[in-house]
């Protein structure tokens, strides 16, 4: 019986000894034939090579302000419409004005009264200075009249001051464009009491004012392609309408600090779009091409040709029946083909996989 038993095991060891030899043998098989296969081999040839950088992005205006109130009080009249375009002054909209009219109708009154008291001191003060050079008045009584007057004097240009501010504050309750540009959004209606914008983060928004003349992509480039782009450097922007010319631009900005957006390390880049025929507004979201290498009538090869190994390029050469291991230089490269700068001539045949498996490691 143990016998039986250890003739079956040996049988078995057998049989899997031969399945593995044959399975490795078949393997091998594969990668040579694929090597001979039409269209697992391509020739080293020249060409025309452009590498174009894919970079996705989200325009809007290159000018874009919150249009705010500089005083406070309730919404008189909106003098706008999203979408119309404003000229640069044009009214936008209106704060009511009554209690700043009041306060303008009292500071006048005020005025009126400090002129008279100004004038009848300053009559008292000219009759007293006569009479104290021919000493009929003491010089107390003089200074007193003199002081008087410099009161009233002082009480009139206050009274002048507080006007002016109150005018300045009517000029205030008319809200105008800061240039010429188009209205986005409107965010409060007539009757609702705004609050006066006292720094650049307080204040109610009125509305949202922009220059749609000149729009910007921004976008975010990771730390790797960013070297790749300067200022100044053309970008097509690829658009879903295929029917119209193409849309170009330029690189406008590189930020000088990389940060993190969505857990991706890189930097914010502007591309001014230099010729917006109105296909591309604010908030859409565009794909752009930038050139960033070309080489004319260079020797390549298909991109899938390009092996790594310990972080050499390689590419396998067919030489008859035989396959010599090359290392190469390689230069630019698109999605499809890569420049050879050295390593291989033009005319000869790469391989497009490697010519033999490696057996797995037990």
């Amino acid at each position: 019986m143990k016998g039986v038993r250890r003739g079956l095991f040996l049988t078995v060891v057998v049989l899997g000894l031969i399945a593995a030899a044959a399975w490795f043998g078949r393997g091998k098989l594969k990668a040579e034939e694929a090597a001979g296969k039409p269209g697992m081999v391509s020739k080293a040839e020249r060409r025309d090579i452009e590498s174009n950088l894919l970079l996705t992005g989200e325009i809007t205006p290159a000018f874009q302000v919150p249009v705010k109130a500089e005083v406070g009080g309730k919404v008189k009249k909106i003098h706008a419409i999203i979408g119309q375009k404003i000229p640069k002054g044009g009214l936008l909209a209106e704060i009511d004005d009554t209690d700043l009219l009041t306060e303008k109708a009292a500071a006048e009154t005020d005025i009126a009264g400090a002129q008279l008291s100004v004038g009848k001191n300053r009559g008292n003060t000219d009759r007293a200075r006569a009479l104290y050079k021919e000493k009929l008045i003491s010089k107390e009584v003089f200074a007193n009249l003199e002081a008087d007057l410099a009161i009233c004097e002082n009480t009139l240009a206050k009274s002048r001051s507080r006007l002016q501010t109150v005018e300045d504050k009517l000029n205030k309750t008319k809200i105008v464009a800061p240039a010429d540009g188009t209205v986005l959004d409107i965010l409060v209606i007539e009757g609702q009491v705004v609050v006066a914008a006292a720094s650049v983060n307080s204040g109610t928004e009125i509305m949202t004012f922009a220059d749609l003349s000149q729009l910007l992509i921004n976008s975010h480039v990771n730390q790797m392609d960013a070297p790749r782009l300067a200022p100044g450097q053309a970008v097509e922007v690829n658009m879903s309408d295929t029917t119209g010319e193409l849309v170009r631009a330029h690189i406008e900005f590189i930020a000088p600090l990389a940060v993190v957006k969505n857990n991706i390390k890189g930097f914010e880049v502007h591309a001014l779009i230099e010729d917006n025929d109105g296909r591309l507004k604010p908030g859409m979201s565009v794909s752009m091409n930038v050139p960033v290498g070309k080489a004319a009538g260079a020797v390549s090869v298909p991109v899938s040709a390009i092996f790594k190994e310990n972080k050499q390029s390689v590419v396998y050469v067919r030489k008859g029946d035989a396959t010599e291991r090359r290392n190469v230089t390689v230069g630019v490269t698109n999605m499809t083909f890569v420049e050879i700068k050295s390593g291989v001539n033009e005319g000869e045949e790469i391989l497009l996989v490697e010519p033999a498996l490696t057996p797995a490691k037990s």
